[in-house]
């Protein structure tokens, strides 16, 4: 039994659990032993008593667990914490309570100072940069090949492995030379291609999110293979979440999580993918929580991505998402006819050079891009169908053929509208948070929004009502009846909700 399966480890993997977190506590927090005054350690008892009490258990457990009173003297009192990273965020958000809270113990208390003390530091600092031969030509994307060719030669740090039996290869396809930037996605590529000119960190980590097939993984790659190529000494790895969490069980299997560790704290960038996956698995979060911050304190950079925004991932524990957030959180939006265009413009170029019969005129591409909107992967998987097909029965390409050999993904495409979108597009028109469409709140101004993404749910996709419930947080279908049929009172009770559920459907159907 595993976290895969969304059940509760085994009795000897929790007890490793259990073990390799007192391990990185121990390794992590190096404090001293306590030297205050029995008098000043029950008054930091009581003010610690009433920041649990205001602020919550999780929240408690994430930035106050390992918070220490060190001393006082002359009315200012000193805290220690294990990480820079932690001292930073109690300073920006709790400082001001702990101070209120302590003053109400003692009135002489007029500061409250927070010092960091740890003995722990990676096992390998990153190696001064020696001459060596370049990375090997063999070894880089055709593109990227291309340039380094060009490139005046330099002296260059010595190579090292991107640690693939950690992580995931590299897709030689993905670099910043054949990605197309448009309004929906430029942030993120600016911001990836910023990471790349530099090795001191200007924002970490780097959150990118939007749906599937938008460019997310593509980013991910580029930036890896333009650090390898600028800086071989550089340790970059990339993994998907649910890699991560596999090697994590496995460390705990073979009672290995030391050396699981040190894999991922050495590192100079780590690259998650698809966080969204570890939600509810439990083990798995505290260790990359750790992992987390112990890059993040080192001036490591990280970079993450998922499906939705770190406020939305439900199933993620509150003290990773305020980390995620914490950096630069860039959006990709669905892309525009524009971009799509661009895409296959692209895309028919290499094709072109490569296949008989590949010639594609644009009218063709044009419609492609026209009808085709759900995703770049299945933009290009059509364009490949087009030329495969043309090549196979030696004809050319037509607008006519096009439409014939797409048929069925034409007419899908017509009427397919997710649940996932439908709940994007009524969030933004409300100006409500994307995890109010899955929570309990019952407020009029999250709840109409919330039945009209259900009613449109129900309209414009041909999921069942069970369905349709679980994509709203697990709901009962009966609520979702319910849902529909006020809403179906209202538009014809109030002439403005009408219109707005009119302009909705139609934002989505276009």
């Amino acid at each position: 039994m595993s976290e895969r399966d969304g059940k509760a480890l085994p009795k000897e993997d929790k007890k490793e659990v259990a073990s390799s977190t007192a391990q990185l506590t121990a390794s992590t927090q190096g404090l001293e032993n306590n030297a205050a005054s029995p008098e000043l350690q029950e008054q930091w008892n009581r003010v610690r008593s009433r920041l649990r009490a205001e602020l919550g258990e999780a929240t408690f457990n994430s930035w106050f667990k390992l918070l220490e009173v060190s001393g006082a003297q002359r009315g200012r009192v000193t805290l220690r914490v294990p990480t820079g990273f932690v001292r930073s965020w109690i300073e920006a958000h709790y400082l001001a309570r702990i101070r209120q809270h302590w003053q109400a113990e003692d009135a002489s208390v007029k500061r409250i100072d927070i010092e960091m003390k740890t003995e722990w530091a990676p096992a390998q600092e990153k190696p001064a940069p020696r001459e060596q031969k370049a990375m090997p030509s063999r070894m880089m994307p055709p593109s990227l090949a291309a340039t380094a060719a060009r490139a005046p030669a330099a002296p260059i740090a010595e190579a090292q492995p991107l640690r693939d039996e950690v992580g995931a290869p590299l897709d030689p396809r993905f670099t910043f030379d054949n990605f197309v930037v448009g309004k929906s996605n430029e942030l993120a590529h600016a911001a990836a291609q910023r990471l790349t000119r530099t090795d001191s960190v200007a924002f970490n980590p780097l959150f990118l999110y939007g749906g599937v097939g938008l460019g997310k993984t593509h980013l991910m790659h580029a930036i890896a293979w333009e650090i390898r190529r600028q800086d071989p000494s550089r340790t970059v790895l990339y993994l998907s979440a649910e890699k991560f969490m596999y090697q994590f069980i496995r460390a705990l299997r073979f009672k290995d999580t030391m050396a699981f560790k040190q894999q991922f704290r050495e590192v100079d960038v780590l690259m998650i993918d698809d966080i969204q996956f570890i939600a509810g698995k439990d083990s798995t979060q505290e260790e990359f929580f750790h992992t987390f911050n112990a890059l993040i304190d080192h001036n490591r950079q990280v970079i993450v991505s998922a499906d939705r925004s770190p406020s939305d991932l439900e199933g993620i524990e509150e003290r990773i998402r305020s980390r995620l957030g914490w950096g630069l959180v860039a959006d990709i939006h669905p892309t525009d006819y524009e971009l799509r265009l661009g895409i296959l413009q692209s895309k028919a170029d290499t094709l072109s050079a490569r296949a008989e019969n590949a010639t594609i005129p644009q009218p063709v591409l044009e419609f492609l891009a026209q009808r085709i909107v759900s995703n770049i992967r299945e933009l290009e998987g059509a364009l490949n169908r087009v030329v495969a097909y043309a090549s196979f029965v030696g004809r050319p390409i037509s607008l006519e053929m096009a439409q014939d050999v797409l048929r069925d993904l034409l007419r899908a495409s017509e009427r397919r509208v997710t649940i996932d979108e439908i709940q994007r597009r009524v969030a933004e028109y409300f100006n409500v948070r994307m995890g109010d469409m899955l929570s309990a709140r019952r407020a009029r101004s999250v709840a109409r929004p919330r039945q009209i993404a259900m009613y449109l749910s129900k309209q414009l996709t041909t999921r069942s009502l069970p369905e349709i419930g679980r994509k709203f947080g697990g709901r009962d279908h009966t609520t979702v009846i319910h849902a529909v049929r006020k809403i179906e009172q209202l538009r014809e009770e109030d002439a403005a909700l009408d219109e707005d559920v009119d302009l909705l459907r139609r934002m989505l159907e276009n």
